[in-house]
């Protein structure tokens, strides 16, 4: 097979990040790794960034000179809203973005507000993909994200050698907003089951059974998985490092699932139940205490 002419192969591209806090740290870290020449924005959220002007990656004042500067801009910010503001804003993405230029959404985003900024993106004569991600910032540290891609075939075959530089498991979901449709979807699976099993070892401590024998009796049975095994340390030793994610994101992704699950008409019972506990939850505590914590939480809080 020829070898595609140098200025179309990504290792030659310039590759900008917006969002270096704890995905985007190990995100931006495995880009470098991988020698590609690699800038990022300035912003008070950002994780320290010693290290990686160590390795030669450039500090941008804002994302309107980040993105004239680079071929492909990765996203790695909060939601929907944060993204909106970045690509839209008067020093936004739109202001400065190359022709032919890329953007890709490694965000939580509301598929619908995806959907919408592809076709501005697109006005503005650049091209628009979601990669969402799963996994923790240790996978993320160490390159092994697993990436639910919405593009176009030929423009994720035309990053995907970009993405495995920070990515295990890369599975192309469909065309745009299908990535962030298969990541609320796996949320609300992952964070439903942790919030279940919260709920009843919140029950299990008021009711006076051991937290050895909860963990026991679950985990050799249908309660077993990974969800018990995030809060494992949590429930038998009040270590919430088992799930570093942080109540506030876990009420933000269920309210994202429940927009999708109205949007498509879909039933939303048992989500819009997993929302509520959360959104108390975070009345409660602020929203920054790990999820794991949820546990304390509910039993803290008799219900009413």
């Amino acid at each position: 097979m020829q070898r595609p002419p140098r200025r179309h192969r990504m290792k030659d591209r310039k590759i900008g990040l917006i969002g270096v806090g704890l995905m985007g740290h190990g995100i931006a870290t495995n880009i470098v790794r991988h020698g590609h020449s690699l800038a990022v924005l300035a912003h008070a959220g950002n994780q320290p960034l010693d290290a990686l002007e160590a390795a030669g990656v450039r500090i941008v004042g804002s994302a309107r000179q980040l993105a004239a500067e680079v071929d492909v801009l990765l996203l790695c910010v909060t939601g929907s809203p944060q993204v909106e503001a970045v690509l839209l804003g008067d020093d936004g993405v739109l202001q400065g973005m190359r022709p032919g230029g890329i953007v890709i959404d490694c965000s939580t985003a509301i598929p619908s507000s995806t959907e919408r900024l592809t076709g501005v993106v697109a006005e503005a004569g650049g091209r628009f993909m979601d990669a969402a991600m799963t996994r923790t910032p240790k996978e993320a540290a160490e390159g092994r994200l697993n990436l639910l891609v919405g593009a176009p075939t030929a423009l994720f075959d035309e990053c995907r050698p970009l993405l495995a530089c920070f990515a295990e498991n890369i599975t192309h979901c469909g065309p745009v907003g299908a990535g962030h449709r298969m990541k609320l979807l796996h949320n609300y699976v992952s964070l439903g089951s942790v919030a279940l099993i919260a709920e009843a070892a919140a029950c299990a401590q008021r009711a006076g059974v051991a937290a050895e024998v909860f963990v026991d009796v679950l985990a050799k049975g249908g309660g077993g998985g990974t969800a018990l095994e995030r809060l494992r340390p949590f429930l038998l030793s009040q270590d919430p490092s088992g799930l570093r994610f942080s109540m506030a994101n876990a009420f933000k992704d269920l309210g994202y699932y429940t927009t999708m699950a109205r949007d498509t008409g879909a039933a939303d019972t048992i989500a819009e139940g997993v929302r509520q506990t959360l959104e108390t939850a975070v009345a409660h505590t602020g929203g920054q205490r790990l999820l794991p914590e949820l546990v304390a939480v509910l039993a803290e809080h008799q219900s009413t």
